[in-house]
């Protein structure tokens, strides 16, 4: 006989560990099924691994600058390999953690493949063999193979990265994101597809490793989805580093050597050129893990490679939920967490608010590093909204200067009506840690006139956020 739960959830990314926890917080008898590893992508390819990968390379850049800051250094040198095996302890570390909170919170583990086979209904087959890397034991104590049933069942398969035609990855020559987190070696020079998060994130990783790096970027400007102006600050300052960066520029075709790779690319105006590099990353974007677990049969409504979903989680079938980047963007980590709680609450019959994709905020680990959340300036006046906005330089905040990296910008925008924060926008130091500061001002629906009378601590990099909600309406102290 099948056994039976209130929640099932298929995958064990951050949005799929989360939910399963605060279901069992809420009482519910859970289980969380998973094919390959505890944590998802996010914790074993993505979020976790990469800042490690990236805090080697700040720490590397600060050795390579050490007479900056009145200290000697002998020769300085990076080792690959140990950058990579610190980076991957790091996330075993976390991954073995979620198993301990699966424990903790009582949560079942069934160890397998998961496929929906009817409505309440959920059939768990082999488990998958891990692609890139050797599986992790087998956990004690998990539930076999078989067929379950759940009242509720929350797909959060997480997202996959996109391969386009021609340029099919193959782990030597062409990377996707797994194989540029485990180099063997340091490639002399590179090419990256793609600006977003990710493309960036590994040049400016690449870069500091001391890799000649080139991004292609179809559209206009870098991190598209950023503010114009942060954007184009970024770049400046990419470039400054060395990192060489083509905007409007489509790649046409890829041919590999036996120690190396020609990609000719064509810019706008059809202008065309050929880039030799020794590896190319492609990283233009994901597409939903949607396939073979049984949506198709049940009728779930998709749309581009995402489950469609209301503000809850809830699809067009009764009974089955979506989270994560499996139920489209932002695909973000913290979205998945949020969405997942929102989702379980909804099931508990508790009152909650929809998710609000305006507050949700986007991070770049990049050095200069960039953050957001809300409007952009283009987008509030596309709006119709009559605006404020402020700036304030990290060349005029002292702890920047303290810290030896001053060059950045904090941007704010305002309603000029009512005073509402509309938007918040970051470039340099830490801000990644920072604009969580403005997350809670709009989710608190905080105006201008309570944020300048909030006294923030000195000397610190979060002067830089009152100072720019200031110049907003003319009232800066310190520029």
């Amino acid at each position: 006989m099948a056994k039976t739960y209130d929640l099932i959830v298929l995958g064990s990314g951050p949005g799929g560990y989360i939910a399963a926890i605060r279901a069992a917080q809420l009482g519910m008898k859970t289980a969380i099924v998973e094919r390959e590893h505890m944590g998802g992508i996010c914790l074993n390819w993505g979020c976790i691994p990469t800042k490690a990968l990236l805090r080697s390379a700040e720490i590397y850049s600060h050795m390579n600058h050490a007479a900056d800051f009145g200290l000697k250094a002998g020769k300085i040198s990076a080792d690959i390999p140990a950058i990579v095996t610190r980076s991957r302890n790091v996330t075993k570390q976390m991954s073995t953690g979620i198993g301990f909170l699966m424990k903790k919170n009582k949560v079942d583990v069934i160890w397998g493949e998961g496929r929906i086979s009817a409505p309440g209904e959920l059939v768990v087959g082999p488990m998958k063999k891990a692609v890139q890397e050797p599986q992790n034991p087998k956990p004690r104590g998990v539930l076999p193979e078989g067929t379950y049933r759940a009242k509720h069942i929350i797909v959060a398969t997480g997202a996959r990265p996109r391969v386009l035609p021609g340029i099919a990855p193959d782990g030597e020559r062409i990377w996707t994101y797994f194989d540029a987190m485990k180099p063997k070696k340091l490639p002399k020079s590179m090419l990256i597809m793609g600006s977003g998060a990710i493309g960036i994130e590994f040049a400016s990783f690449y870069q500091a490793m001391g890799c000649q790096v080139t991004v292609v970027e179809l559209l206009e400007r870098i991190l598209p989805v950023e503010d114009a102006e942060i954007s184009a600050f970024a770049r400046k300052r990419l470039e400054k580093r060395g990192i060489r960066i083509l905007t409007g520029t489509r790649v046409e075709k890829v041919e590999k050597g036996t120690g190396s790779l020609s990609a000719r690319v064509t810019d706008k105006d059809g202008k065309s050129e050929t880039l030799e590099a020794d590896v190319l990353i492609s990283a233009v974007g994901v597409q939903g893990n949607i396939e073979n677990i049984g949506l198709e049969k049940l009728g779930v409504k998709t749309d581009r490679s995402v489950i469609s979903i209301d503000g809850f989680g809830r699809t067009n079938v009764p009974g089955i939920y979506a989270i994560g980047d499996v139920a489209g963007g932002p695909m973000l980590a913290h979205k998945a967490e949020h969405e997942g709680v929102i989702c379980v609450e909804a099931i508990a019959g508790q009152k909650v608010h929809p998710l609000d994709r305006g507050k949700i905020p986007g991070c770049t680990y990049c050095d200069p590093q960039v953050a957001s959340v809300g409007l952009s300036e283009a987008a509030a006046l596309e709006a119709g909204r009559k605006i404020k906005v402020g700036r304030f330089p990290f060349i005029a905040n002292g702890k920047a200067v303290a810290l030896g990296d001053s060059e950045g910008l904090v941007k704010t925008i305002f309603d000029a009506q009512t005073g509402e924060l509309l938007g918040a926008h970051m470039v340099g130091p830490e801000v990644t840690e920072l604009i969580q500061g403005f997350v809670v001002a709009m989710n608190l629906e905080t105006t201008e006139e309570e944020l300048m009378h909030t006294i923030f601590p000195h000397p610190t990099l979060s002067e830089t956020m009152k100072e720019s909600v200031l110049d907003a309406y003319g009232r800066a102290l310190n520029m």
